[in-house]
């Protein structure tokens, strides 16, 4: 008899436990379904808000507003590429125009006399830069490479007056 009372018990305490499932799953779980949603959309705002900040590190200035300088007259830099693995030397053969904003305060503090007087230092910020990618990198990203080019430089200026850095000839080897 007590093995029977036992057994009364426990099915009336999975008769409980069915009974207070069937009760979450009907009320918490479509509530779940539309926080998951809502945390989805906000996700997805977010990362198309932080994608779109890394399209480009350029600014969007009028054409009026921007003189281009080319370093060393439109020479040519012979850059030396990372090693890729595949036992040949390859090289990156360039030549550097900088954009700059004429409305800009750092064009007025340095301006083309300070780029042509600074070309020896940034020349060694492109080939550092340049010199850290391999031919396929070069090949698939050379918008990356220009603006991470763009980067150091305003770092190095302290000033965001250089709007982009525009290879006009490029050659990889």
């Amino acid at each position: 008899m007590k093995k029977n009372l036992m057994s009364v018990l426990i099915l009336a305490l999975v008769v409980a436990n069915l009974i207070l499932t069937a009760i979450l799953m009907i009320s918490v779980v479509p509530q779940t379904k539309n926080a998951n949603e809502l945390i989805t959309k906000v996700c997805s705002a977010i990362d198309l808000e932080l994608e779109g900040g890394k399209e480009s590190a350029s600014i969007d200035i009028p054409m009026d507003q921007i003189e281009s300088v080319a370093l060393a007259d439109g020479e040519t830099l012979n850059i030396n590429l990372k090693d890729d693995g595949s036992g040949k030397n390859h090289y990156a053969v360039v030549s550097v125009s900088l954009a700059l904003d004429t409305k800009n305060e750092g064009y007025e503090t340095y301006g083309p006399e300070g780029i042509s007087s600074k070309q020896d230092i940034i020349k060694d910020e492109i080939i550092k830069t340049v010199s850290s990618h391999t031919i396929k990198e070069m090949k698939e990203n050379r918008a990356g490479v220009q603006d991470e080019i763009l980067e150091r430089l305003r770092k190095l200026f302290d000033s965001d007056f250089i709007v982009s850095v525009v290879f006009p000839t490029y050659n990889y080897e």
